[in-house]
């Protein structure tokens, strides 16, 4: 193809092997508005491969790329990305983060809402005012030249003036917003030229709209009609009413979008995410107490329905406490069982008792009604400058949920929890209500068939049939591509060390073997090591045993801890050991290049914790695709094995690296299959990952490892002894 075509968008001298192939299958895709599932190892350039491609169609047929992950680190890649093409090509990009994000003044949506409609009435206010003041002085001058009708017409607008200054007094009364105002009373031609100038990330956008006290996101969302790219989170497609604001801004009907996603595994999970709908006892509590308040005649219908919920939800999670069990609940949100299956959940049943009245149906619309004009005085009060704050109404708030909970909890692929946490400060137990979603095709099957096309790109979104069911697509081009780098440059170990089963990971045997399986892969490697286990516990449990027979510095990865400060100090290191888990953020989306890490291992297989959730996920599955195994493949199996893929891709990323994958535990091995059956998860990996997997015994791999980095030369010294 000539440069005319889609390689003029490609910054660099030539695409890698496999990636012009790529292009070209996805250019052709994304022309006949097809969905593409692309999964490529590191190397593959994955971004380009599906970026450029998408831009020349979107110059061919005027469309827009949507280009869109969950991943901080990768958000920087796009925007690299975009520079360099900018320096080929002329391209209008644009990089979108929420308002939370932008805001110079930290207030949420609905407050930003009011402060831009006063702001923008006070602002029209004064250009009125402006313009009968230049009219009645033009008027005055005719008048006083003997004009009787411009003496007639002057009168009129000096009432006019009048009547416009008595409405400024109101309005200068009001919130507002400074930023705001400078938007629309200054020159922003400026900001628009600087912004186009180059790719923008949002923090740039934010510090220079600081310095000329402008609201940069609000100038954002002027600028980005009709541009050619827009980077931005997952959320702005995924949320329903976000994606059509968003579109809005861009100018663009859905069919106008091509919309690629980036770490596309991650997709499900957040869709649910986006989709599920809790409503904690709190907000019960304020909206019991604003009812309380007024005095309208439908508060006590509304308090009567709200107030019989609430009751119930307490009553739920009240009576499945055991002896000992309230006193032992954490900061942390814990589920409470409530589903049965041959009847309504707990708290439907609890809330049929409790409920009487006129209807629960006519009580909730009265409810519904009055939180709608509550909504409605508190923002006009905060217009109006009578509160500091734009006070958000519970009733509408928990009215809404409970609708939701009565007329959709029993749809399918919804599923009803109660949650309990306790509150740090006052030592209190609450619960909150939850419609958690399973099925995300529910969400995502509706935007791909919206939009014009996608690419969901990703190292580890096999099997294909597995994320076109799941996510609701169909007769997606499909392509793979593997690592690209020399074979000879690395090692891939299915260790055999006993299987870390939940129930014998306190085995003093089993924990003696791990450990000294990974004693020895720390020692035999020229550099740092990673090492992933199936949760903290476990990592925290064998760092310890590590750091008791290594020299070598242990770092341990834990919650709430700075990562990027964790990996700073690891690779800052030259023969140190990281310990993290495999649900952890280290995990995926973060590189350790060159000698940042050598040997990367993955100790157990890491099943997620199976809860009533996980079960109801899996039942979905089940019914939604006819299969009685198929809720344990696609919800539990297939993840897992996913994370296991992904924390092996955080070493060997480029050409000239040497490194060792090791994944200890014998449900990896293919030796083992027949004797494991379905406990082993040998054959989830796809053909040439399990084609690379090498078993080996656990006493051997020091041997194995030590020839292998000394073929390399990857020993300052002498090796060490194994």
């Amino acid at each position: 193809m000539s440069e005319t075509g889609y390689l003029r968008f490609f910054p660099y001298d030539r695409p890698y092997e496999n990636q012009r192939e790529a292009m070209d299958r996805i250019h052709n895709a994304l022309t006949r508005g097809q969905n593409v599932l692309f999964e490529g190892a590191c190397g593959t350039g994955k971004t380009l491969s599906s970026l450029v491609p998408a831009l020349e169609v979107a110059r061919e047929q005027d469309k827009t790329v949507v280009i869109t992950t969950n991943v901080h680190q990768q958000m920087r890649q796009f925007v690299a990305e975009a520079r360099a093409i900018t320096r080929e090509e002329q391209i209008r990009a644009v990089v979108f983060k929420g308002k939370s994000s932008m805001c110079h003044i930290d207030v949420g949506y609905e407050e930003c809402q009011a402060l831009r409609d006063n702001t923008r009435a006070l602002v029209d206010a004064e250009r009125d005012r402006a313009q009968l003041e230049r009219r009645q002085r033009e008027l005055l001058a005719e008048s006083q030249d003997g004009d009787g009708a411009a003496a007639d017409a002057r009168s009129a607008v000096m009432d006019e003036l009048e009547n416009i200054e008595e409405r400024l007094d109101d309005l200068e009364e009001q919130n507002v917003c400074d930023y705001y105002r400078n938007n629309l009373t200054v020159d922003t031609d400026d900001f628009f030229a600087w912004l186009f100038e180059d790719v923008r990330t949002p923090d740039e956008i934010y510090e220079y709209a600081d310095r000329q006290e402008l609201c940069g996101y609000e100038l954002l969302k002027e600028g980005i009609e009709g541009v050619d790219l827009v980077v931005c989170n997952y959320h702005h497609l995924l949320d329903s009413t976000i994606r059509e604001q968003f579109f809005r801004w861009l100018g663009r009907d859905p069919e106008d979008v091509i919309a690629v996603f980036d770490e596309a595994h991650n997709v499900e999970d957040a869709a649910r995410e986006h989709a599920t709908r809790t409503c904690s006892e709190r907000t019960f509590d304020s909206a019991l107490d604003e009812l309380a308040d007024t005095d309208d005649p439908r508060a006590d219908d509304a308090a009567n329905v709200l107030s019989a919920f609430h009751r119930a939800l307490v009553e739920t999670y009240e009576d499945s406490f055991g002896f000992g069990e309230r006193e032992q609940i954490s900061e942390n949100w814990e589920d409470v069982p409530i589903e049965n299956d041959d009847r309504k959940d707990d708290l439907t049943l609890e809330f049929l008792q409790r409920y009487s009245g006129r209807g629960i149906s006519e009580d909730l619309e009265a409810a519904m009604q009055l939180g709608q004009e509550l909504d409605k005085e508190y923002e006009e009060a905060y217009r109006e400058g009578e509160t500091a704050t734009r006070t958000e109404c519970q009733t509408l708030q928990a009215a809404a949920f409970v609708s939701a909970w009565m007329n959709e909890g029993s749809k399918e692929g919804l599923y009803p929890v109660v949650s309990v946490t306790r509150d740090a400060g006052t030592d209190e137990v609450y619960g909150r209500a939850e419609l958690y979603t399973c099925l995300p095709r529910q969400v995502t099957g509706r935007l791909f068939e919206e939009v014009h096309a996608t690419v969901l790109m990703s190292a580890t979104i096999q099997p294909f049939e597995v994320t076109e069911n799941v996510l609701g697509l169909e007769d997606a081009v499909t392509m793979a591509y593997g690592l690209g780098f020399p074979e000879e440059n690395r090692r891939t170990y299915a260790v055999e060390t006993p299987p870390l089963f939940s129930s014998d990971r306190d085995d003093p045997v089993v924990q003696n073997e791990v450990t000294e399986t990974i004693h020895d892969a720390v020692r035999m490697t020229p550099g740092n090591t990673l090492a992933f286990f199936p949760n903290y516990g476990e990592a925290s449990r064998y760092a310890d045993r590590i750091a008791g027979r290594s020299d070598r510095s242990v770092y341990v990865d834990e919650p709430g801890q700075s990562v990027e400060d964790l990996r700073q100090q690891f690779i800052g290191d030259d023969d140190a050991v990281l310990c993290t888990s495999l649900w952890g953020t280290l995990a995926e989306g973060v590189s350790f290049d060159g000698d940042d890490a050598h040997t990367v291992l993955v100790v157990g297989v890491p099943y997620p914790h199976l809860d009533d959730r996980a079960e109801a996920v899996q039942e979905a599955y089940d019914a939604a695709f006819d299969g009685t195994d198929t809720g344990w493949r696609y919800a539990v199996e297939i993840p897992t094995v996913r994370k296991t893929r992904q924390a092996l891709g955080r070493v060997i990323r480029s050409p000239e690296e040497v490194g060792v994958r090791a994944l200890l535990d014998r449900r990896y091995s293919r030796r083992a299959k027949s004797e494991l059956g379905k406990y082993s998860v040998n054959g989830i990996f796809p053909h040439e990952e399990r084609e690379e997997l090498i078993d080996i015994e656990p006493d051997k791999l020091k041997f194995a490892m030590r020839n292998f980095y000394g073929d390399h030369d990857a020993y300052d010294g002498e090796p060490p002894a194994p």
